[in-house]
């Protein structure tokens, strides 16, 4: 379950505007399969990216594309805006980090840092002095001599990250770095990352499926599907005005009411649908009679076993499902046509869970401002 307010700290420097990276038009095409479609997108300097989508739906050959392994069928990649389409992978300054590790497990710690730097003819004193000031950076200055498979799985990620930003590139890319993690190590990591992202004030871009990982660590994020970008944003304005059905689905939980527009007044619009008319916030773009979905999150959603005073928005039925999360409490309602509505009720006490209880009568209500239409 997502949070409405995912944990961010307060102080992450805002990015230049200045794009670190640009894809302009860029087209990824296996045979007849298209992976990347027409992506335009720009990264700014300093910034920490997220491309999020499911598998399959191109983030991870855009991302192959800024490194090189890939080559864009049209469009252009520009880095710090030269365009490095042709330009090599060893002669980009972009270095990439995979969820596998890759470390070479005849090498120490420090060996594996090293590799890179050796193979462009670092002198030993300099080779030496940089992976002392990685492993510092990284927390493992005690671990240079052991080989990988004395490591958790936690520090040989450490020694991956320290070996792919040895070289001090412009641009630093994971690919799902943190999947091989257990829950804890890797809620533990992201903060890390973060950390280490905002003292070296490089451009980190991160491809994940996670949707959390993402709302946690990006300043921004781009969500991706069947190859094109769908939208790009913070993760409030992700979370909070999801632009299709679409997303609004893939991020968080989501209860969604279909059904045409039947009326305005102000800055209000009437909607029918299937649990009765609701009333939401207008929208630029959308016009009477046309069938839209409104959006609606689970926590902005009222539960109560008695009506409410206004009748706006109001709706009831019979609690079919309870989910007791620790933090908070999901209740699954019933109403009289069949269709389910998830209220979420943040369990503030160590007795808020028996608020409810399944088969019982409930009353929800939402604010006209905590739904938002939303394109099929």
């Amino acid at each position: 379950m997502m949070s409405d307010h995912p944990a961010r700290p307060a102080d992450r420097p805002q990015a230049t505007t200045t794009p670190m990276v640009r894809f302009d038009g860029v087209t990824r095409r296996f045979g007849s399969f298209t992976a990347v479609d027409k992506v335009s997108l720009d990264i700014g300097r300093g910034e920490f990216f997220a491309l999020l989508g499911p598998s399959g739906c191109g983030k991870t050959t855009l991302l192959r594309m800024l490194a090189g392994f890939e080559t864009p069928n049209e469009g252009r990649v520009l880095l710090d805006g030269e365009n490095i389409v042709g330009v090599p992978p060893y002669e980009r300054p972009v270095n990439m980090m995979f969820q596998s590790y890759a470390l070479f497990p005849h090498l120490t710690v420090a060996g594996n840092v090293a590799f890179g730097l050796r193979q462009e003819g670092w002198t030993r004193a300099a080779i030496d002095a940089r992976v002392k000031d990685m492993l510092a950076l990284v927390k493992l200055e005690e671990f240079g001599h052991r080989k990988p498979h004395q490591l958790s799985g936690g520090q040989r990620q450490r020694v991956a990250l320290a070996r792919a930003l040895a070289k001090s590139p412009k641009v630093f890319l994971l690919d799902e770095p943190l999947g091989a993690l257990d829950k804890k190590l890797r809620d533990e990591t992201q903060f890390e990352l973060m950390a280490l992202q905002q003292r070296l004030g490089l451009t980190f871009i991160i491809v994940t499926h996670d949707q959390e990982e993402a709302m946690t660590m990006a300043d921004r994020l781009g969500v991706m599907h069947a190859g094109k970008l769908i939208q790009v944003g913070t993760p409030a304005e992700i979370y909070e005005e999801p632009k299709t059905r679409w997303v609004a689905e893939f991020i968080g939980d989501v209860n969604l009411f279909e059904g045409p527009i039947t009326g305005h007044s102000g800055d209000l619009a009437s909607v029918d649908t299937r649990v009765g008319p609701l009333v939401v916030g207008r929208k630029a773009g959308f016009a009477d009679g046309q069938k839209v979905s409104i959006a609606v999150r689970p926590e902005k959603i009222d539960i109560a076993r008695e009506p409410f005073a206004t009748s706006e928005n109001q709706l009831h039925g019979i609690v079919a499902d309870i989910a007791y999360l620790g933090d908070l409490s999901v209740y699954k309602v019933r109403d009289e046509h069949g269709v389910i509505v998830k209220a979420s009720v943040a369990n503030k006490d160590r007795h808020a869970s028996e608020l409810l209880h399944r088969g019982d009568k409930a009353f929800l209500r939402f604010a006209p401002e905590a739904g938002v239409m939303v394109q099929d």
